[in-house]
């Protein structure tokens, strides 16, 4: 159960709320966030709701079966808009794309890379300045001081950030130079990381973990919203499974079953959802045609060279032609969603 509060309720009147929730047995947890006020209710006894709605200070009050209430979409029906300012949202019919190298490594690599979205009118640079890695000699990102050298040539040139965050401690650090904290795979689970997360005021791209469900996925979001934050995208990435002839199995039935299930806008990561360089455009676009409110993928000035995730990676040239691709087939599925 999912209780909205009004703006003026008072102290007494939410007094009274909790009172009347513990006479029903339901336990309540209080979540304050950037947009609104709510009370979660927990319980299993069953009762005419509107003895709650009724009382002052409750502007709606919904019932939420869901072990995950707040990112459900039973008692928000709007799809959630995530606004990164300048004119760049993302969600309720608004389409983004995020395209830049898996790591962030050198200045120059940066500033083709800017190049190339400029060109093609995206807004949103994806990037690793700290990467985890399988291998502890593997190249690992160049850390804050990279962080605050991209941040500068992006605003320069008015494109927003999307880059991983590790580690709770990373989080104060990176708040100034990021728009977009992205939770990779392998933190998709981290609990301390997404309670952290939950108590800023910057937009979430959660990641499903390799051997993610979709509840988990969704409870993972929930931890973030619960905690305050409900800027919050939910990816599919591919995950973990027997076939061995790419490097996940990309879940196209997560981005329309999430559509679904939740309010939270949906990202397709088809770079690593295969892995395979030259499969990356047509799984781009079957995310696309699924109802993904927007792609990142990986792009690379020269992605032999690359410092990590080559095999997947895109050369500027392919990467202009799919984000042409992706813009028609997002046209193709606006006009099919009206017929």
């Amino acid at each position: 159960m999912i209780i909205q509060l009004a703006k003026d309720i008072t102290t007494a009147q939410h007094a009274q709320l909790e009172e009347q929730l513990k006479a029903i047995n339901y336990k309540s947890n209080h979540v304050k966030t950037q947009f609104g006020d709510y009370i979660i209710g927990v319980g299993k006894k069953d009762f005419d709701i509107r003895t709650i709605g009724i009382l002052e200070g409750v502007q709606d009050i919904h019932r939420v079966s869901d072990a995950y209430k707040l990112v459900s979409k039973k008692w928000k029906v709007q799809d959630t808009v995530i606004d990164l300012g300048d004119g760049v949202k993302i969600g309720g019919g608004h389409f983004q794309m995020m395209s830049g190298p898996c790591s962030i490594e050198s200045e120059d690599q940066i500033e083709k890379t800017i190049q190339l979205l400029k060109d093609n009118e995206v807004k949103i640079m994806r990037g690793g300045v700290y990467k985890p890695r399988s291998s502890p000699y593997s190249f690992r990102g160049l850390g804050i001081d990279g962080l605050k050298m991209w941040y500068k040539m992006t605003r320069a040139a008015g494109i927003k950030i999307i880059t991983e965050v590790m580690m709770t401690e990373q989080i104060d650090a990176m708040m100034d130079y990021v728009d977009i904290f992205q939770v990779g795979a392998r933190n998709s689970q981290n609990f301390n990381l997404l309670d952290a997360l939950g108590k800023v005021d910057k937009p979430i791209m959660l990641k499903r973990g390799i051997s993610g469900t979709l509840d988990e996925l969704l409870q993972a979001a929930e931890y973030i919203f619960s905690n305050g934050n409900e800027r919050i995208m939910l990816c599919e990435r591919g995950i973990r499974s027997y076939e061995k002839a790419y490097r996940n199995t990309f879940d196209i039935n997560a981005i329309a079953m999430l559509k679904e299930k939740s309010h939270l806008p949906v990202i397709a990561d088809p770079s690593h959802g295969i892995g395979v360089r030259r499969f990356v455009e047509p799984v781009a676009l079957a995310g696309v045609i699924a109802g993904a409110d927007g792609v990142i993928f990986e792009s690379h000035h020269v992605p032999e060279k690359a410092f990590s995730d080559g095999q997947q990676t895109l050369n500027h040239q392919e990467a202009s032609k799919l984000i042409q691709k992706i813009r028609k087939t997002h046209a193709l599925r606006e006009e099919m969603a009206r017929m």
